[in-house]
């Protein structure tokens, strides 16, 4: 997506592990996750303040009131939507995950849908990105982006 818009991109999970030091699973294991979202939350509005890039976030950061209110104010957000199988086929290819170590993957997408889906439809757009080849779901994007921009341009 960045490469596409020629713009920057940068990883919230990433950005995170370099301003603590450690890996996200390492900051799950030794602080918990409330502290984990704490810095979630300020890395993230660090970031929304420079200039324009491409962000992927983790899931769970849309779901912080604050983090969601910057978002919405500094910039567009997408809801890159898949099927629960397909997601849990993805994410069940590394144990990196702290919230589904060692659990069923489509078990606990399954709960984190029923509490993540109301609040990420208030995304500004929403994509169904299925398990379509990368470059598909990147067209369906700009795409996406392309007329939201006009219609909120008008």
């Amino acid at each position: 997506m960045a490469h596409a818009l020629d713009l920057p991109f940068k990883d919230a999970d990433n950005e995170i592990e370099a301003a603590a030091g450690r890996s996200i699973p390492d900051i799950f294991a030794e602080m918990g996750e409330p502290a984990f979202r704490e810095g979630e939350r300020r890395v993230i509005a660090r970031l929304l303040d420079d200039p324009p890039h491409v962000l992927a976030t983790g899931g769970g950061a849309f779901m912080n009131d604050e983090t969601r209110a910057l978002i919405k104010e500094r910039s567009i957000s997408v809801w890159l939507k898949a099927d629960l199988d397909i997601l849990a086929r993805r994410v069940g290819r590394k144990d990196t995950r702290p919230l589904l170590s060692g659990k069923d993957p489509l078990v606990v997408l399954t709960e984190l849908a029923e509490k993540r889906y109301p609040i990420y439809a208030q995304a500004d757009l929403m994509v169904e990105t299925g398990d379509t080849a990368h470059h598909v779901a990147v067209n369906q994007v700009i795409s996406a982006l392309s007329a939201y921009l006009q219609e909120h341009q008008a």
